[in-house]
Parts: C-alpha cells; structure tokens; sequence
C-alpha cells in the first residue's frame, strides 16, 4: 500500500491537512508500505524507491508527458475564457444536449498558440479524445463497461495555473510507481475511460480496476464529512476504538465467507476477497458501529480499558478505582466515554427518593445494612470477592434474602434500585466511603 498525498487542486489546501491524515490513519492502524509519513518528531517524511510522494513536488515529470501527448495531438492548447465555457454549456444544457467542450481551440496552428502564449493569454491543456470511439474496461465489482467517447468531455489535463489535474497526474504517477491495483470509489467510474485513454495514448497497460459502492447515511445519502460527523476525528472525539471502527467500515460493502463479524485487522486481510464485494452503497449503521465498539470494549482487559478511558474522563479518578469502576460497568459500555455517566454512582450517591426510602424503611433493611456494616468494619481491604461473600454472610445472619437483601444496600451505597454487578460495584466505591454512606443511612433510619 502506498500513501501518495494528491494536492494539486491549489485552492483546497488546509493547512496541517496531511498531518491530520497521517495521525488518524496511525490511529486506524493503517499501515502504509511506502509513501508518505509521520517521522519520530511528528514531521510529514517519504519513504520508498518511487517518491517524492508528494504530487506538487512532481510538475517536472509531469510536464514531460504533457509535452509527449501535445507533440502526439493527443493534447491541445485551449485559450477558451470561463465566460465561453459557461455559454457553451449552458446552450448545451438548453438543447438536451451532454455537456462538453466543442473543440474550437483544437484547429489552432502551432504559430497561433506560441502567439497567444507570447501574449500571456490564459491557458490549459485537454486530452484530445477521438469522436464516436468505445472505451473499455473490466471493473472486479461491476464486470465489462464501455463509454462512447461522444458522451466524455475533453479532460483538462493541465489547468490554468500550471498543476495537473487529478486525472492526468494519477496516471503518471500509477504508471511510473507501478501501480497494479486501483481500489476506489464508484463515483470514479466515470472518469476511468479517460484513464484508460490515456493510458493508452502514453502505450501503457492500464492496472486493473475495482470500484467501491458509496457509502451512504441514514437517509440514503452519500455519507460526508462535511454533513455527518464522518471525519475520522469525530469518531476518536466520541470515544469509538480504532479497532471497532477499522473494522466496521471493512464490513461497508463486503462481507467475509462465513458471516463473521469481529475481525482483526490480520483477519480482515487473510479474508479479504474482491469478488464478494458488493454493488448496491452501503448504510453506515451507527447501532452496527455502536455494537461493534462494544464488543471491542468489552475484548479489553479493565486496565486497559482504564488508560483508553482517560482521555475522556470529565473528572480525576486514581487508576485504582477506575478499574474497579470498569470491572462493574464495562459490559454496559458501547463508547469510551460513557464512563462519565456511568461512574457517577461509584463516585458520589444518588439522591434518594420517595420510593427507595420506602424500601429502607421496610422490616428488615436496618439489620441488613447494621449487619453489613459490622463486617466491612472489620474488612481493611475490600474486593469483589469478599463483598459477594459479607452479602451472603448476612443472608445467612438475618434471613432476608432476594430483592429484601440487595435493593436496600444498593439504594444505601447508590441511591439507585437497580444497577450493576452490588460486589463489584462495592469493591469500586471502595470500604471508607462504603461505610460512610451506611452511616449517613443508618443514621436516618434509627
């Protein structure tokens, strides 16, 4: 795989763009063999045999094949204002007509063009496609296509300002970095009879084709960054692991044999198979991805899971208890951070209402909880274990059992009547405050 940063188009530049790329393809864990990259000090770098990598450091080369299509007439000089092509087009559109430039600088003489240039009248340079010619290609995806040359338009090859445009720099650079495969979007389709023309006309073998169906949103749109929060950056701001999500977009449009979801990356590629992948755009599911997450976070040990979480904590908690936190909450997880939400409890008690006093006040809830104090009490440390085991001490010790034994210590450590895992959620809360919340309670009920 090579990572050849395409940045011609001068009035779409952003400054820090191909750092951010960089970063979130590192995040993603994608792996470029050769091409460009972040160095040890965070700095854009190449690598590889083929560079520079970077398309706006290659104008020399590709004036070289500019100039060999001109001198074959493949190509031609084009004076044409914006105002003319805008009336031309919109004549075009009037009739019903295809929308494409009519040729008229093509009988320009050599003497006319080396004139007006002399001039320093604006220019660019277009491919010259041949009138009523099929142009054919297989796609892996969508099988045989052809274009009539009648339906394409002369491609501005080299625009006004001296850069290439996609469409004839990603030729070259395919062809002197010799690319084999050509994996992209089906909204290229169109374009590829002109790649493929040109190819021809430099006598090169084209690389063989596979176009991807669009990636859609909920509305069965094209999915954008501009429109959905798709950007890479949105998703790592939200708390998704780059795992789930490298996964989730492998399975936008292609599925494995077997139907096997969870996949990793080594997985992803031992399977792979271009002939499963599908034609009709994928719907970019988020209750697929928001699953998929959580089954990723529930794959990591609560260590782990700890140090992913701390970007998003809103508040300090010590490493210690946020573990302990995670051993309670995490099956309840989908992204990194509902810890916020979901560490509330652990770290200060709920407001207790009307209907958890009624289940204190209830026969039985006050030797519960004074039974359960004497055994924490005498407890230093306090893990999971031994909270499960005090709970069963005390069932034994008062014979309250069931929803009378558990809800009135969870509403006196919580303030909730229901929750997660009561010895892990115990062992979390940790014995000091464990005791003065019963204290607070018992307190009130005596």
């Amino acid at each position: 795989m090579i990572l050849r940063i395409e940045d011609t188009d001068r009035t779409r530049l952003v400054e820090g763009a191909i750092e951010n790329l960089l970063s979130a393809l590192a995040w993603g864990g994608i792996v470029c063999d050769e091409g460009v990259y972040l160095d040890a000090e965070g700095k854009v770098a190449q690598r590889g045999m083929y560079g520079p990598y970077i398309q706006s450091e290659r104008l020399e080369i590709y004036q070289q094949y500019i100039q060999k299509l001109i001198e074959q007439k493949d190509a031609y000089y084009c004076f044409c204002s914006k105002e003319r092509l805008e009336e031309l087009r919109k004549a075009q559109s009037e009739q019903n007509q295809t929308p494409r430039y009519d040729k008229k600088c093509l009988g320009l003489t050599q003497e006319e063009v080396e004139a007006k240039i002399k001039a320093g009248e604006e220019y660019v340079i277009r491919l010259n496609l041949p009138q009523d010619t099929l142009i054919e290609f297989d796609d892996k995806v969508y099988g045989h296509i052809s274009f009539n040359t009648n339906d394409l338009d002369d491609q501005v090859l080299i625009k006004s300002d001296g850069y290439p445009t996609y469409h004839f720099a990603v030729v070259v650079d395919d062809y002197l970095m010799g690319i084999t495969d050509v994996i992209r979007g089906e909204e290229w389709i169109s374009s590829t009879p002109k790649h493929v023309y040109l190819y021809k006309t430099l006598g090169i073998e084209p690389p063989n084709y596979t176009h991807l169906p669009t990636v859609l949103n909920a509305s069965k749109k094209k999915l954008s960054k501009r429109n959905d929060d798709a950007a890479v950056e949105d998703f790592k701001a939200k708390g998704y692991l780059p795992q789930a999500l490298t996964n989730f977009v492998a399975l936008l449009g292609w599925s494995s044999a077997d139907e096997t979801e969870i996949m990793s990356m080594e997985e992803l590629i031992r399977r792979f198979d271009a002939l499963r992948i599908h034609k009709a755009g994928a719907i970019f599911d988020m209750e697929k991805l928001n699953w998929m997450n959580g089954q990723y976070i529930k794959m990591l040990s609560s260590a782990a899971l700890a140090e992913a979480c701390r970007p998003y904590l809103k508040q300090e908690i010590d490493t210690e208890q946020l573990v302990l936190i995670l051993d309670a909450v995490k099956d309840k997880m989908v992204r990194l951070d509902d810890i916020n939400s979901l560490a509330e409890p652990f770290l200060q008690k709920g407001v207790i209402g009307e209907e958890q006093r009624a289940v204190l006040g209830e026969a039985g809830s006050v030797a519960v909880l004074s039974a359960l104090r004497a055994k924490l009490e005498t407890t230093p440390v306090l893990a999971a274990e031994r909270a499960q085991e005090m709970i069963k001490e005390v069932q034994k010790e008062t014979g309250v059992k069931g929803k009378g034994l558990y809800m009135p210590i969870r509403i006196a450590f919580t303030g909730q009547m229901h929750g997660d895992d009561l010895a892990k959620t115990m062992a979390a809360i940790g014995r000091d405050e464990l005791l003065a919340r019963l204290d607070q309670e018992l307190s009130l009920l005596k």
